[in-house]
């Protein structure tokens, strides 16, 4: 039986444009150019990070080994993000699903997904998505903004704050895209990464792409940390309509990049692959599957489809998916399909939808800040 819920706070203030900084969302070397500007050693910064992201602190004043002027400088000139907790929804297998309210009235969801071998947190990068893929919940609203770094890591620091070290995996598989808002990605990677942060390693941290593929070769050159890839199809004709991003970026370039993409040693790409009855899973589209993967260190992810209201599709039935997972294994590929999570709380792959500002509360009438 399903339980559900759900926990309201009285919503934070926003601050004025050109306002207190926000630290949490500053990466380390952000940290040192702060505190470098105030007057102050570079070393503040590890303390403060420490603070904010190991002891989950965000009072200026209990900060204990900063001096009482600086906390004094910091409660003026700095802030920390937290986020408005609109609801808390947990499920019947153990998943919990937060809506988190932004500042500017838009909100979105992240996910915790708890194993018996790690505890894996899903975070959203956008409010909503751009790319208008047809088997994702998140397109249909439409896309308001990217997140800044504070408003991705804030979903970290809050599932934290709740179910503490059970929390070993980050994956960024929410809301959005992710290399669409490259650079806060970046600084929330580098944050996750660091030892006076949340010290996770690369093998902990997977970034999720539909295609975008200049800037998988650029997330490769600066932190190859673990890629997915959402492909979900194995001819362009199947892409251009479910995945609307392979026009730009066809599946032979998608595929290149991948080739190309440095692994961190032992590891493979997974392969997302959503099983949709009758568009993309018949046993001649797993053959073409397992020779478009050919010489890709490859892990294909079968996914059931989850359904919600605006969907088209159905989900492909349970012995379509196995005929076609076995027809990767004979093909010597790594294959499994997903046991789908938290479907009891809309918080199964694809169904994230979070809320979205409604137009007439936004100044000028005009969309995102």
């Amino acid at each position: 039986m399903t339980a559900t819920e759900t926990v309201k706070r009285s919503p934070s203030r926003r601050p004025p444009a050109g306002g207190p900084v926000d630290l949490a969302g500053l990466d380390r070397a952000g940290l040192e150019a702060f505190f470098t500007e105030l007057g102050e050693k570079r070393f503040r910064a590890r303390q403060v990070m420490q603070w904010l992201h190991q002891r989950g602190v965000s009072d200026f004043e209990a900060m204990t080994d900063l001096g009482k002027n600086l906390r004094a400088r910091l409660a003026e000139q700095a802030r920390v993000l937290e986020p408005e907790v609109l609801s808390e929804q947990r499920s019947s297998d153990g998943t919990i699903k937060w809506l988190l309210g932004l500042e500017d009235g838009n909100a979105v969801e992240t996910v915790f997904i708890p194993d018996d071998d790690r505890g894996t947190l899903c975070i959203s990068s956008q409010a909503g998505c751009p790319l208008d893929c047809k088997f994702c919940a998140t397109g249909y609203g439409g896309f308001k903004r990217n997140l800044a770094t504070g408003e991705i890591i804030a979903q970290v620091r809050h599932a934290r704050s709740v179910v503490g070290d059970r929390l070993t995996n980050i994956v960024f598989m929410g809301m959005g895209e992710p290399l669409l808002n490259y650079d806060a990605v970046l600084r929330t990677i580098h944050l996750l990464m660091d030892d006076y942060a949340f010290g996770l390693s690369r093998r902990r941290i997977t970034v999720s792409t539909v295609g975008v593929v200049p800037k998988i070769t650029e997330l490769g050159q600066d932190t190859p940390v673990n890629l997915a890839i959402s492909l979900h199809g194995v001819t362009d004709e199947v892409r251009d309509y479910i995945v609307p991003i392979n026009r730009t970026y066809p599946l032979e370039r998608l595929l290149q990049a991948c080739r190309d993409y440095p692994l961190p040693p032992n590891r493979r790409i997974t392969f997302e692959y959503v099983m949709l009855d009758g568009v993309n899973d018949s046993p001649e589209e797993a053959r073409m599957l397992a020779d478009r993967l050919a010489g890709i260190p490859a892990k294909v992810n079968l996914i059931p489809f989850n359904p919600f209201p605006q969907a088209e599709f159905r989900r492909s039935p349970q012995k379509t998916i196995d005929r076609f997972r076995d027809i990767l294994l004979e093909r010597g590929m790594v294959a499994v399909t997903r046991t789908p999570r938290g479907e009891d709380i809309d918080a199964a792959c694809g169904q994230l939808q979070g809320q979205a500002r409604a137009r007439e509360q936004q100044p000028g009438g005009t969309e995102g800040p």
